[in-house]
């Protein structure tokens, strides 16, 4: 059983998802860390998602920035999205998470800022005990 899982669209990534593991690793909570392109693996994140107990989510992507709405369209658990400064500063990513649909809820933290991600799912996680 996994309490966080951390889904991140490219290897690219990882330095985000480092900082986001730097934080959850410090408390009692369990993660995993996954690499899955809403784009160019659509089946598998569907797997991932459906196959998962994690609690919440953690999706780091930049660009369009489908993951994190992808994902909340998939399940029930908390999103959290964190925009990738790969091009326009990360804007263009911010904006993309923010703007969800209605009925797809999907929190977002700043741009790059995977440990604000981790501390807002440390935050999440804690109200479930």
């Amino acid at each position: 059983m996994v309490d966080v899982s951390i889904i991140m669209g490219s290897e690219s990534d990882s330095k985000i998802s480092d900082r986001a593991v730097s934080v959850l690793e410090k408390t009692k909570y369990s993660f995993d860390v996954q690499v899955i392109s809403a784009h160019r693996n659509p089946d598998e994140l569907d797997a991932h998602v459906a196959s998962s107990d994690a609690k919440v989510y953690i999706a780091i992507a930049g660009l369009s920035a489908a993951l994190p709405g992808v994902i909340a369209s998939k399940t029930n658990k908390p999103v959290i999205g964190v925009p990738v400064s790969a091009k326009l500063g990360g804007l263009d990513a911010l904006l993309s998470i923010a703007q969800m649909p209605p009925g797809v809820p999907v929190a977002s933290v700043g741009i790059d800022n995977g440990a604000n991600a981790a501390n807002l799912a440390i935050r999440i996680l804690d109200l479930c005990e």
